[in-house]
């Protein structure tokens, strides 16, 4: 069997790792049952992390990569209309929570660590900067003020996220209501 290179093994890592969170939340997650489930020793699981925490943020990171990369390619085909961006951005969102149900689990996981929830914050800035640069044209307020509103936005889409992962509604619901407040 060939050894993987320490990228492959990374993101071999990364995707045991999102399995457990989908499987048994973000609580069941440490660096121990990481390396059991992967079938591989601890320490190329600490080298790889180091500690809990690293590991969070790290899976974290690689989600809200692939977020950020569907909105980008869901604006790039959208009609430059309120509309269509509100709807394009909510589809994108949702499709994402639907794909990775394991990313509302890990953002709350975050949150209960100050220095990860301002790690945390930091990463949404550039999700929160393609909204608001898409939907600027449609808006008189002032930038600081819109990047505010996306970031309530986003908070909206996470809780509106978890009821969907949740089977308390439906994807056309989601996507809707999230539409509805980006409009508005």
């Amino acid at each position: 069997m060939a050894r993987l290179s320490k990228q492959a093994r990374r993101e071999q890592l990364l995707d045991v790792a999102a399995e457990l969170v989908r499987g048994k939340g973000a609580d069941a997650l440490t660096l121990v049952t990481l390396a059991e489930t992967a079938g591989v020793s601890r320490p190329i699981v600490y080298d790889h992390f180091g500690t809990r925490a690293g590991l969070l943020l790290a899976l974290y990171r690689e989600l809200d990569e692939r977020h950020r990369a569907a909105l980008t390619d869901a604006l790039r085909t959208a009609e430059p209309t309120i509309d269509a961006l509100a709807d394009v951005m909510s589809t994108a969102y949702f499709a994402c929570a639907i794909d990775m149900p394991e990313f509302t689990s890990l953002s709350a996981a975050l949150k209960g660590d100050p220095e990860l929830e301002a790690m945390q914050h930091e990463l949404l800035a550039g999700y929160i900067t393609l909204m608001a640069d898409a939907l600027a044209p449609h808006s008189s307020l002032p930038k600081d003020v819109l990047h505010l509103r996306c970031r309530g936005v986003l908070g909206a889409a996470e809780a509106i996220a978890t009821e969907l992962i949740h089977d308390r509604t439906t994807a056309a619901e989601a996507t809707a209501a999230l539409a509805a407040i980006i409009r508005d």
